[in-house]
């Protein structure tokens, strides 16, 4: 159906129920659905928001238009955890049903204030000439999960920044608070990250841009967190219209972190000896990326498994997107961000089936024949191999999700998701490359849940998440070796369980 602006913006219960109900029955019964990650009940997922700990359990949001797969008038969903694997939803949280918020309530931020949860978001607010206009506004949760919105905005919109001015990230430090906000710059229409500060969440000081880059930013930022990793800021972001020449990348929009020696944050200042920017994940679908650092100091993030400005085929069934797995993030020795499956993953595998190097039959060995659609795979491929293992492929593997390696002396790998299935995003290419150091091992965690896959590469060095759209019926894990020799290879598989 084509949406007008009137339908997107149609308060919620103008909605009638049967509408939702043919909704969310059409979504679980997708072919598509995921089983172990978080997904919409109805319509539309996008960013995460609010990631948390408080009163005990972990909390995440997640930006919602329940009526179909559009973005319209936004609201946040509560989940629920335990573990930061199983979430339980517990419903609408913030709706957009004040005049600071009319038009959505959009990203944002918790943090735990005097026993509640506090949580900034931006309220996206339109005029009768449908010009923007941003509040950052404020609200508490309790422990019975009952949410109260502040009056007031907290933060107006300053003078030298568009209406793109959004996603704030409350932090404090010290004896002050601190929000991180994306901005773009009136001036010079580039992306920004706005700071400010408050001693009682009531008056805000303007502290600037935060300068963490000689680089211009592209025409926004989007979605700025920053988190410590023993003690050295770490800023995740999504800087849109960023010229290639600074960072390559090659999804429409990137999510892309810098890690500092130091942050000042008076003097809105991030001392780092890192040129550029870096890639958070090198699949197909990540972006909107929220972190946060938990009581004990650990940090862990969460992430938008869908991109701005795409369609997905879903689409079609009224529903889109999903939230990739909880990653724990920490730095090795060289300063790269590392990102690892949190521990509580372990604890969704089924029996485990070894896998190991056999004879090949035709040039292919079947690893597991009549996979789960959703599964965990760990393999360990030793230096001076090369081939192609085949995930989610059909019998003769002209149909399969491609993991291209070579692990001699011109060690990378590609994922190529060209003959998964249904092909979509085509303008931004089928395959994502990265370069591993060459004549070492290669270490790969898989995850595939039905319609996602996500990669950890050498202990999670690397990460490529992506989506794909194949036959039910496909259903073999297979591996051909590209060289005379025969693969050596060993590893473990574990179906997974629906949560």
């Amino acid at each position: 159906m084509e949406w007008t602006r009137e339908q997107r913006y149609l308060p919620y219960n103008k909605w009638d129920a049967e509408t939702l109900l043919k909704l969310q029955a059409q979504a679980d019964n997708s072919s598509y659905q995921l089983n172990y990650h978080i997904r919409p009940s109805s319509g539309l997922l996008n960013d995460p928001n609010g990631f948390s700990y408080y009163n005990n359990h972990w909390h995440v949001f997640y930006q919602s238009y329940p009526f179909g797969a559009v973005h319209g008038l936004k609201s946040w969903v509560h989940l629920e955890s335990c573990d930061l694997v199983h979430w339980q939803n517990k419903g609408l949280a913030l709706g957009a049903d004040t005049k600071y918020d009319s038009h959505g309530a959009y990203s944002g931020s918790a943090t735990v204030i005097d026993d509640k949860l506090f949580l900034m978001y931006t309220g996206n607010v339109r005029d009768q000439n449908w010009q923007r206009i941003s509040y950052q506004n404020g609200a508490t949760m309790d422990k019975n999960g009952i949410v109260t919105k502040l009056a007031a905005p907290l933060i107006y919109a300053p003078a030298h920044v568009t209406e793109h001015f959004r996603d704030p990230q409350l932090l404090k430090h010290r004896d002050a608070y601190y929000v991180l906000l994306g901005a773009q710059d009136k001036t010079t229409l580039s992306g920004k990250v706005a700071v400010f500060k408050s001693k009682d969440l009531k008056n805000w000081e303007d502290l600037g841009y935060l300068d963490f880059s000689p680089e211009t930013m592209g025409y926004m930022i989007e979605c700025p967190n920053l988190v410590f990793i023993d003690d050295k800021p770490v800023l995740i972001f999504c800087p849109q219209g960023l010229d290639k020449n600074v960072a390559n990348y090659d999804n429409i929009y990137p999510n892309m972190y810098v890690v500092g020696n130091k942050l000042k944050f008076d003097a809105a200042r991030m001392e780092t000896k890192q040129t550029a920017p870096i890639n958070l994940d090198d699949g197909f679908d990540v972006y909107a990326t929220q972190a946060f650092n938990a009581p004990d100091g650990k940090a862990y993030a969460i992430s938008w498994v869908g991109l701005p400005d795409m369609t997905y085929p879903t689409d079609e069934e009224g529903w889109a997107n999903c939230f990739s797995q909880v990653k724990e993030l920490s730095l090795d020795e060289q300063n790269r961000l590392v990102q690892r499956p949190v521990p509580a993953m372990a604890d969704l595998r089924q029996a485990g089936q070894v896998v190991k190097a056999e004879k090949a039959i035709n040039g292919r060995q079947i690893l597991v024949d009549n996979a789960s659609r959703s599964y965990e795979l760990k393999l360990t491929i030793p230096k001076g191999q090369a081939g192609t293992l085949h995930l989610v492929a059909n019998q003769d593997l002209s149909e399969s999700l491609q993991l291209k390696f070579a692990t001699g002396d011109a060690a990378q790998l590609v994922v190529d998701r060209a003959h998964s299935g249904i092909q979509f995003a085509s303008d931004y290419g089928f395959t994502r490359q990265i370069d591993l150091t060459a004549n070492e091992d290669l270490e790969l965690d898989i995850f595939v849940d039905n319609s996602l896959f996500e990669i950890f590469v050498n202990g999670g060095l690397k990460v490529l998440t992506g989506r794909f759209f194949g036959s039910q019926a496909n259903n073999q894990i297979a591996i051909q070796g590209t060289t005379k020799e025969e693969l050596a290879f060993r590893g473990t598989y574990w179906r997974i369980d629906h949560i």
